[in-house]
């Protein structure tokens, strides 16, 4: 398994199949950690955080006798109960579902801000400066876009650089850091990637120079709120509410860029599907929890074992480092019929693309929100979308994501 291979990275799925089969608990010699396939064992490895900790590392046993000083700075995603949920508890409230319900209507007036711009570069005539706005089939208009470039990555980073209180202008920015903090997992199998430390120094700076204004004039923003926030008569440090901001700005935006832009891959590549979600818009929610199962956007996660563990008949000692398969997991045989066809109808559907347990993806309302919109927002303004051609893709950076760098796309 090259997982650096970019051949790999766009089409993994037949791998995991032989994988599942031959050797669903593999020890990957080289690079020093086990790889877990199967739907059971992947949801357990998720979920047991008692035996698999979040705070995993090159390589031992996560130390639970750590200070609360030394562990501060610990990102949601690399801490354990009973930190994580002191953690967690703090950020949820901004993604509570009347919150995130809240965010719709600004979530579709960004939308539409982006199709207008797509919109405007192509038409020949419109109805109106600006289009009708969700009227399919208003306008007759044609042109061509990236939807990675003018839509599936502006969406997103607009909408977390409005939560945290950042300036969304600075997006260009946000991404070239998102894209190598994602490829920074790749050092975690021995791959390297030398602008890690750069840009993590480099957001350190702006997001230190963020909290320091925001200290002085509070504003009415996630950043603030998690100054002020208290949790046991304890303020969350700087070095917390800094790993915030890098887990927000890079999973806020990151996962939802590819949820986006794999779903219309993928219905662009089965037009049966495409074609029963143009005539049914009631089938958009079922369109991306299959697109999140047929291609997660998160593919895998770390774990380390605090003690020997055994999963199908092998034994992990304890202190070992464990990547958790989900891509394998939501293509699994035993546990979805047909497995490898896309059904926007599959009911029901209990992939684990968000996780599963205590780590469950805090922004998981708020990507499945951001998606519907997109897609709603999408087949009622661009229609008839195809490719420009058929060029191959370019796999997005990092083996932990799947998606495309750029998705080339016409419509009329």
């Amino acid at each position: 398994m090259d997982m650096f291979s970019p051949q790999l990275r766009m089409n993994p799925y037949p791998v995991y199949h032989l994988m599942r089969q031959a050797q669903p608990v593999m020890y990957m010699e080289q690079m020093h950690i086990w790889s877990v396939f199967r739907y059971a064992d992947v949801r357990t490895v998720l979920s047991d955080y008692a035996r698999f900790s979040s705070q995993y590392g090159q390589s031992g046993v996560p130390d639970k006798s750590a200070s609360a000083e030394a562990r501060h700075g610990s990102s949601l995603i690399t801490t354990d109960p009973p930190r994580h949920t002191k953690l967690r508890s703090l950020v949820n409230r901004a993604f509570t579902p009347r919150a995130v319900e809240a965010l719709e209507p600004r979530i579709k007036e960004i939308a539409h801000e982006l199709i207008d711009q797509i919109v405007e570069r192509g038409a020949r005539s419109l109805d109106g400066p600006h289009g009708s706005h969700g009227a399919p089939g208003h306008n007759s208009v044609h042109g061509t876009f990236d939807l990675v470039e003018d839509f599936s990555y502006p969406l997103p980073v607009i909408v977390i650089a409005e939560l945290l209180g950042v300036p969304s202008s600075h997006r260009k920015q946000f991404k070239e850091w998102s894209d190598v903090v994602v490829a920074s997992a790749d050092n975690m199998i021995g791959g390297s990637n030398p602008d890690s430390g750069r840009v993590h120094q480099e957001m350190a700076e702006y997001f230190h120079h963020i909290m320091a204004e925001r200290r002085q004039e509070p504003k009415d923003d996630l950043i603030s709120a998690l100054l002020a926030a208290e949790e046991d008569n304890e303020h969350l440090s700087e070095a917390d509410i800094l790993s915030f901001c890098w887990l927000l700005l890079v999973a806020g935006n990151e996962t939802t860029t590819n949820l986006i832009g794999n779903a219309v891959r993928t219905l662009l590549e089965h037009p049966d599907q495409y074609a029963m979600l143009t005539e049914d818009r009631s089938l958009i929610p079922g369109a991306l929890e299959e697109t999140l199962r047929y291609r997660s956007p998160v593919q895998a996660m770390f774990r380390v074992t605090t003690e020997d563990v055994t999963l199908a008949d092998r034994t992990i000692p304890a202190g070992e480092r464990v990547i958790a398969w989900i891509g394998s997991a939501n293509r699994d045989e035993e546990r979805f019929a047909q497995a490898d066809r896309f059904d926007i109808t599959r009911n029901p559907n209990p992939h684990i693309a968000f996780g599963h347990g205590v780590h469950f993806c805090l922004g998981a309302p708020l990507a499945r929100l951001e998606a519907r919109v997109a897609l709603e927002t999408i087949l009622d303004r661009l229609p008839n979308l195809s490719r420009i051609n058929d060029d191959p893709l370019e796999p997005a950076r990092g083996f932990i994501v799947h998606g495309v760098t750029s998705l080339p796309l016409k419509f009329a």
